[in-house]
């Protein structure tokens, strides 16, 4: 695993970052046109994905591009839920990065713990031999046993090692169910702390609810990520700026 530039290989971080306090809960808003973007500006961070494609669905570059060009918040992009394919996630980590965002979020929906930890290698690798200061989310699936996926509660150490930034549980399958239907509120919590301890940014997603902000208050991830909830529900409706500024409004 700790081979040089020039070969195969891919070199592995080993030096864990330093254990930073918890901040305020930021909000990511997940929009899918530059129409949609225009709508989210309130919110935090401006997450570019496309729903049709899957739960972390990759959008176009070009409107990567075009939403970069609105704002100077900072823009993350979804590039897909992947199988263990670590050099077609590793390109287009690097293309998202290319094309503005400053974090590049992909989902594995593969098992294996070794197999986690040289994907992730690989989208370091990718995005930050050229561009050190931009963050790269990884992100495990709640609903992980009907997708046959690696659990998000054994992600941390991985990430960590392999010298990503953010630690995300999303829902893998959007078919009502949301993140506390499959991890209870003192799992997210352990979660979070030990991705604080790692040195680890946290984001937690998955069909949340303006029910659910309160206990997420409780859990205190950095970072919330909704679609649904700013769309009056259904993901697959637009944008709403009112409830993109209700929500904000409910987490401060």
């Amino acid at each position: 695993m700790a081979g040089m530039h020039g070969s195969g290989s891919l070199p592995m971080a080993t030096t864990i970052k330093s254990q930073h306090p918890p901040s305020s809960m930021q909000l990511l808003v997940s929009p899918c046109s530059i129409e949609e973007a225009r709508q989210a500006l309130a919110a935090d961070i401006i997450d570019i994905k496309n729903p049709r494609e899957g739960s972390l669905g990759a959008n176009f570059p070009w409107v990567i591009r075009e939403v970069r060009a609105i704002t100077t918040k900072p823009l993350s992009a979804a590039i897909g839920d992947f199988p263990f394919k670590p050099g077609g996630a590793a390109l287009a980590a690097y293309g998202a990065a290319c094309a503005g965002a400053d974090y590049i979020k992909a989902g594995l929906m593969f098992a294996g713990e070794k197999e986690a930890e040289l994907f992730i290698s690989a989208l370091v690798r990718a995005v930050k031999d050229t561009y050190p200061k931009k963050s790269v989310v990884i992100a495990g699936y709640a609903d992980f046993e009907r997708l046959g996926s690696i659990s998000p509660l054994l992600l941390p150490h991985l990430i960590a090692r392999a010298g990503a930034d953010v630690a995300m549980i999303d829902t893998g399958i959007k078919d009502g169910k949301g993140l506390f239907d499959f991890i209870e509120e003192s799992a997210l919590i352990q979660f979070i702390s030990k991705c604080h301890g790692l040195g680890l940014e946290t984001a937690l997603a998955g069909s949340l609810t303006f029910g659910d902000l309160e206990g997420l208050r409780k859990i205190g991830p950095d970072i919330i990520g909704v679609r649904g909830m700013v769309c009056g529900g259904d993901r697959n409706s637009a944008i709403r700026a009112d409830l993109v500024e209700k929500v904000k409004g409910s987490i401060r």
